[in-house]
């Protein structure tokens, strides 16, 4: 079944990740060049059950000249929880952060948002362009900020990780993962592929990023409980964060 024949989830979740959602490819499409990205078919739409509950999850894919994948996921579980996963893999041969960004909305509520440009270099550093740009956002005040995990270190000075507690704060979330998205983006087409040597480096990064990320208790027992140890695995390693094991250098 092709994506385009199935109901999007995001007309019947929390009413951010519906903007939220709309916000990160309508900036896709504004600014870069997208062609698909073709996920295993079996993993692209994909329903379970979950503590009686429907589970649904729903894959988008894209990949660009400067992008290898960006992967936009929205679940649902029953009336329990909602979630959008974004997460934009750059080519290695291209010196750009890991754009990251998640919503897990609970009977109604945003209990955490997350959104950050992770830095992938040795010193976990953003390049200097990105930093000038990010400086120059309005320094933004949450009444609730949350704890970031104990691997939290591969997130940049500039992560914002939140419960928003008011329908305003949810609006200044959105604002600026658009804000983050913008910056990326323009700094990815002004991007020029860097040495051999660099690509090592920054695919070794990546390597760390997404190593990390799999360490995700949550999403993995969610997951595990619904589909399997196995297939939760799997899923975590080919669809969330996948990387190759080898990357051709030109």
């Amino acid at each position: 079944m092709s994506l385009t024949s199935i109901p999007s989830l995001r007309e019947q979740q929390h009413s951010l990740i519906r903007q939220l959602a709309d916000c990160i490819e309508a900036t896709w499409h504004q600014y870069l060049d997208l062609s698909p990205y073709s996920l295993p078919v079996e993993l692209g739409y994909v329903e379970g059950r979950l503590e009686g509950e429907k589970l649904i999850i729903e894959n988008r894919c894209y990949q660009t000249p400067q992008f290898r994948k960006m992967h936009l996921e929205l679940a649902k579980v029953g009336n329990m929880l909602d979630i959008l996963h974004c997460v934009m893999f750059p080519r290695p041969e291209y010196n750009l952060p890991m754009f990251g960004c998640d919503l897990v909305g609970a009977r109604g509520q945003i209990s955490a948002a997350i959104a950050d440009l992770s830095p992938v270099d040795s010193e976990r550093s953003l390049p200097e362009a990105y930093t000038s740009a990010l400086q120059a956002l309005t320094l933004l005040n949450f009444s609730q900020p949350r704890e970031l995990p104990e691997w939290g270190y591969i997130f940049s000075d500039f992560c914002i990780f939140v419960r928003p507690s008011s329908p305003e704060e949810e609006t200044m979330f959105l604002k600026r993962v658009q804000d983050f998205l913008t910056i990326h983006c323009q700094q990815a087409i002004a991007s020029h592929p860097v040495s051999p040597e660099q690509v090592t480096q920054i695919l070794a990064g990546q390597r760390n990023y997404c190593t990390k990320q799999q360490q995700n208790d949550k999403t993995r027992r969610v997951l595990e409980k619904a589909f399997g140890t196995d297939w939760a695995d799997n899923y975590m390693t080919t669809v969330l964060f996948d990387l190759p094991d080898s990357y051709p250098v030109a």
